[in-house]
């Protein structure tokens, strides 16, 4: 019987030596296929991220533009009201000039005189 034991233990060895050359191969292979399925999947859902991202990126840049849009319609209404109660476009210039006057202290305002020259002052010294 020892002999039977030592050939079945033999037998059983080189199965299972020869299953191991044999499968060892075929789990890589599969292994390899489940890795690159799962790669695949990953890559589409990025691509799907990509292209939601772009998507949701073009209907904000649509909005701001209708925004500015209106903003720029209400802006040239407004202007056409103001001009309109100053007597026209002169006027509504003049009225932005005029303003423009009070915001920096440091202006010098030459009016022109009869000849439609200013008057300069030469000796006026330049304040820094």
């Amino acid at each position: 019987m020892k002999t039977g034991s030592i050939i079945t233990l033999s037998v059983a060895a080189v199965a299972l030596i020869g299953g191991a050359l044999w499968g060892l191969p075929q789990y890589g292979v599969w292994q390899q296929e489940l890795a690159g399925r799962a790669e695949l999947v990953r890559a589409e859902q990025n691509r799907r991220i990509a292209v939601l991202e772009a998507q949701a990126r073009l209907e904000a840049e649509e909005l701001n533009a209708e925004a500015e849009v209106a903003r720029a319609r209400g802006v040239a209404e407004a202007n056409s009201i103001v001009a309109e109660g100053l007597g026209g476009p002169e006027g509504y210039l003049r009225y932005l000039w005029i303003q423009s006057l009070g915001e920096n202290g440091q202006d010098v305002i030459y009016i022109p005189t009869e000849a439609g020259l200013p008057i300069l002052e030469a000796s006026r010294p330049i304040a820094r």
